[in-house]
């Protein structure tokens, strides 16, 4: 039985010519002589229809970032590593983004967040003739490519904010191309360049401000594929605001006269729910990589993942890592003591903890400690399983290893969060040790890749990425 809705609308002719009539063909024919429609053939090889009526800008990024085969560093489905809409959360839920659809502000934001090079503008903020320029560098090349932010009333359509890549120019005619990625109700169709400029020319009521355009080309170095931010675990949240906020005023407030009482006070302090940011971190790559068909890239990945970070430092950089088991042991010290009283509501307090590397069946690490509690004491033993540290590809790999992931953490934050420091000499002990100068090239990349990750959300939480579309400065 037939169900009422909409199947497609008219396209509005003019102003838009319909790309695949007898005219649009001939404006593709002229233009294609001319070489501006270079960029169109990668657009078109990778073009998908928005899977939600209010994903368009999500669907724009994911058809230009597959466009320049650019690696998102994390799988879709299956082993495939491919950009889909639904991986584009770093700067707003998706919840958000399919109820209200999503701003032009946050899909730069979202663009950054991926590893692109992107560059951003606002009507206001440029011309029509630098416009032109950017519409026949990106119509001429398939090594960036163009998407606008425009009002739909302006072609005479029905809707208002919407975002499309452009897909080719006509000299001759002053035309753009736009690829509709909303193709359950538009065609791709030509629009007169002045025209198209007057539509991104319009006040979006949601912020106020003017919308605009965003070239997007491949980065000079690819993104990470090792540690790359996912904004669907809400501790996340909790854990960026504290490393970009609530460090470096530990550091300054409190009095610090080494190494090892920095990270001690960095640790003393982490949200309560750092261990479930962890363990989810964990639990992702676990899923992601427990593949037994896995081709010889993703094996080389993931012998990266697990070897990578550990011969690479300094044996300064063991602080964090002793520090690291020890806060973790006195966790599961504790967690040990709430077992064994059959209570799970209770604080318990524990001192004296150390790990035992003993000969047990089960390998694995015994936590030893005294647990206080109304003021009585109770020893408690307790066997935790090993992290592994060789790699493998199955089910039991089991990395990266808490520690791993807080010492890259640490090192993609900003050089002046230790800037609080007091003592000069202690000062350029820290910062030889977060210094990257003697990392891989890969792992320089890697934390390069997180610090512009943790400024970009730090800016969307500050709701700042309306008034800022740089690229975040490391």
């Amino acid at each position: 039985m037939a169900t009422a809705g909409l199947y497609r609308r008219s396209l509005p002719s003019p102003p838009a010519i319909d790309f695949s009539s007898a005219e649009g063909k001939k404006i593709f024919s002229e233009a294609l002589q001319k070489g501006t429609m270079e960029g169109f053939f990668r657009l078109i090889s990778y073009f998908q229809t928005q899977s939600e009526p209010a994903y368009c800008g999500l669907a724009s990024l994911s058809v230009v970032l597959n466009a320049l085969s650019i690696d998102p560093g994390r799988k879709w489905k299956g082993p495939w590593r491919w950009f889909d809409e639904s991986m584009l959360d770093c700067c707003e839920p998706l919840e958000v983004v399919k109820a209200k659809g999503i701003s032009f502000g946050k899909v730069v934001c979202l663009a950054h967040c991926t590893g692109a090079k992107v560059e951003a503008f606002r009507t206001n903020q440029t011309t029509i003739a630098d416009f032109r320029n950017f519409v026949i560098k990106c119509s001429s090349s398939e090594n960036c490519h163009l998407i606008s932010s425009y009002d739909r009333g302006v072609f005479k359509q029905t809707g208002s904010g919407h975002f499309s890549p452009i897909g080719g120019y006509n000299a001759e005619r002053d035309m753009a191309l736009i690829l509709d990625v909303a193709r359950f109700k538009y065609p791709p169709h030509w629009v007169p360049l002045k025209l198209l400029w007057e539509a991104m020319d319009s006040i979006d009521q949601s912020t106020g401000k003017r919308r605009g355009f965003m070239l997007i080309s491949r980065p000079h170095r690819e993104p990470g594929l090792l540690y790359t931010l996912c904004c669907k675990d809400e501790s996340w949240i909790n854990i960026a605001k504290y490393l970009k906020e609530d460090v470096p005023r530990l550091v300054s407030s409190q009095h610090v006269d080494s190494v090892e009482k920095i990270i001690s006070v960095v640790f003393k302090s982490l949200p309560s729910n750092f261990n479930t940011f962890i363990r989810w971190v964990a639990e992702i790559r676990i899923t992601e990589d427990a593949k037994e068909n896995l081709s010889a890239e993703e094996k080389s990945r993931l012998n990266l993942k697990a070897y990578i970070p550990f011969p690479c430092f300094g044996l300064s950089v063991l602080f964090l890592w002793t520090i690291f088991d020890s806060y973790m042991s006195a966790k599961a010290c504790c967690q040990g003591a709430e077992i064994l009283s059959g209570c799970s509501s209770i604080e318990f307090c524990c001192r004296e903890v150390k790990c035992v590397n003993g000969a047990v069946e089960v390998e694995g690490t015994v936590v030893t400690g005294v647990v206080v509690r109304d003021g009585s004491e109770q020893n408690v033993d307790l066997l935790v399983p090993s992290t592994q540290t060789d790699c493998e590809y199955g089910p039991e790999a089991t990395y990266p290893a808490g520690n791993d992931l807080f010492t890259v953490l640490l090192l993609a934050l900003p050089p002046q969060t230790w800037s609080g420091i007091k003592d000069q000499a202690l000062m350029n002990e820290m910062k030889q040790l977060i210094s990257m100068a003697f990392l891989p090239t890969m792992l320089q990349e890697e934390v390069l890749h997180l610090r512009r990750q943790l400024q970009l959300l730090k800016r969307c939480q500050e709701n700042k990425e309306e008034e800022d579309l740089a690229a975040p400065a490391y």
